[in-house]
C-alpha cells in the first residue's frame, strides 16, 4: 500500500477527516483570532526592530516589504527587509549601488564564489540577466518568533560583509583585477 497524507501523524494543532470519496480533508484546530494575531507577526517584529533601532525606511506600497538606505565605509546601498508571512521568514538585502556590466558577470560570479566560501551568515548571489548583485541574509522562524536581537544578529553582519566586499566588487568592475586578486587584498 502507498504511503500517502493519510498515513503520517498531523501536526499539532491539525485534525485530519475523511471526506466525501474517501480524500483526506485538512481542518485547522487554531481559532480565527489566533490566526488574525499571528498573521504579520514577521513584518511587525522587523517593522518593529527598524523602529526601535532608528533606522529610516518606507514600506513598499501593498507588500510586506521595507527599503532603506545604507552608507558604510566603502559606500552606500539600498537594503530590503522582507516579510514572508505564509513561510514565517525574514530576508534582508543589501544591494550593490551598481550593477554588473555583462562583460564582467563572469569574473564578478567567480569573486562572489570565492568570497561565499566560508561565510557562516548569509552569501552573495548575483542575478546573472541584469547583473544586480546583493548580499543576502534569512531566517526561518516557523514554530518560534522573529525577535530584536534575531533582526539585528542578521542585518549588521550582512551591511558589514557588503561594506568589506564592496571595494573588490569595484575593483572587478572598475580597475579589471582578477577575482582570486580581489579576494586576497580584502582577506589578506
Amino acid at each position: 500500500m502507498a504511503h500517502g497524507v493519510r498515513d503520517k501523524p498531523a501536526p499539532k494543532g491539525v485534525q485530519r477527516e475523511q471526506g466525501r470519496g474517501g480524500d483526506t480533508r485538512v481542518r485547522s484546530h487554531i481559532g480565527r483570532a489566533e490566526r488574525r494575531r499571528t498573521v504579520g507577526a514577521v513584518y511587525d517584529a522587523m517593522v518593529r526592530f527598524f523602529r526601535e533601532d532608528d533606522w529610516k525606511f518606507e514600506q513598499v506600497e501593498g507588500k510586506p516589504i521595507l527599503r532603506m538606505g545604507f552608507s558604510g565605509d566603502n559606500g552606500k546601498w539600498t537594503c530590503i527587509a522582507r516579510a514572508i508571512e505564509d513561510a514565517q521568514q525574514f530576508i534582508f538585502y543589501s544591494i550593490a549601488p551598481i550593477n554588473v556590466p555583462e562583460g564582467k558577470r563572469q569574473a564578478m560570479a567567480e569573486f562572489l564564489t570565492r568570497a561565499n566560501y566560508g561565510m557562516r551568515i548569509g552569501n552573495f548571489e548575483m542575478d546573472f540577466s541584469d547583473g544586480e548583485l546583493r548580499y543576502k541574509s534569512s531566517i526561518d522562524v516557523e514554530d518560534d518568533c522573529l525577535s530584536a536581537p534575531l533582526v539585528k544578529h542578521m542585518i549588521y553582519p550582512n551591511v558589514l560583509m557588503m561594506d568589506k566586499y564592496l571595494p573588490g566588487i569595484m575593483a572587478i568592475i572598475y580597475a579589471g583585477k582578477s577575482p582570486q586578486q580581489a579576494v586576497e587584498e580584502i582577506e589578506g
